[in-house]
């Protein structure tokens, strides 16, 4: 009987801009290797998200909370996938269980912060825009609103920059927390520390790596819109948004591992059933 070895301490990698692409390919390649599960796993989440949103006040700040586990239960089954093991939705349970007291507590800290910081941007940018953002969700659920006459407000263009600017911010101390806890064994401060350093180590491959999802689901709209005009059947590509969203949604959370174990050159000593496949060259260690 061979005993596994204890994995390597993670070491901060400096990686090139073009690791940004082979991120959004790898976390496709793996999405299509599981399809279903992912799937699963992602559905299941807005299933219960849909359910917590109906609640008053409290709801959507209890999902904004979940959306750290949301990231991590990707990661964990990313890597599971990588080593052949199943991938579905228990996977949100098992990330409160077999691990230590202190861990489950860093990723709920991690949790509450992330809730709250992101209700008191929504708050500040409601302010600024005097609730103008809240008018355009209406404008765009109405039927016959006119969503683009408010678009031409200024007030209402400074706060959609506004928001996109303080949610980019926040999520760069959280991207790699969740793992950072999870397999690092670091607490909830030192893991937005180091998130934080690793994003902007890696700025340019992150850089690459948005612009990259960008193109793709901007070019895959052209594509689907052109393709369904010719048919003469525009309503239907409403109906094909759906799916595609679902694919690009996962496809995206399946990528966050890949950004991880790049940007901190982890893996694991590669064994009969689980090696991480297609590991990245790295740059130096930290």
């Amino acid at each position: 009987m061979t005993i596994p070895l204890p994995p390597p301490p993670l070491q901060l990698q400096s990686l090139p801009p073009r690791q940004g692409v082979a991120w959004v390919r790898r976390g496709f390649a793996l999405f299509l290797r599981r399809p279903m599960g992912f799937t699963l796993l992602f559905v299941s989440f807005l299933f219960v998200a849909l359910f917590v949103m109906s609640l008053p006040v409290l709801g959507p700040i209890v999902v904004m909370m979940a959306l750290p586990l949301l990231s991590l239960a990707f990661m964990v089954s990313t890597r599971g996938a990588l080593g052949g093991k199943p991938v579905h939705p228990g996977q949100y349970v098992e990330l409160m269980q077999g691990r230590q007291k202190s861990r489950r507590k860093s990723l709920l800290m991690l949790c509450a912060v992330y809730g709250v910081a992101t209700a008191l941007i929504a708050a500040f940018s409601d302010w600024v825009d005097g609730g103008r953002f809240e008018q355009l969700h209406l404008e765009m659920m109405t039927e016959g609103g006119d969503p683009a006459l408010l678009m031409k407000d200024a007030r209402l263009q400074f706060g959609l920059v506004l928001r996109t600017v303080l949610t980019t911010l926040l999520a760069l101390p959280f991207w790699h927390a969740p793992a950072l806890v999870w397999w690092g064994e670091q607490g909830a401060a030192q893991s937005l520390f180091s998130s934080w350093i690793a994003c902007w180590r890696n700025r340019g491959a992150l850089v690459v790596y948005g612009l990259t999802w960008i193109a793709l689901v901007m070019g895959f709209t052209l594509v689907l819109g052109t393709l369904f005009a010719l048919l003469g059947a525009r309503e239907l590509a409403g109906v094909a948004a759906l799916p595609a969203g679902l694919m690009f949604s996962c496809a995206f959370y399946v990528s966050l591992y890949f950004t991880f174990s790049d940007s901190f050159g982890w893996s694991e000593p590669a064994t009969s059933d689980e090696a991480p496949k297609d590991q990245a060259p790295t740059n130096g260690a930290a």
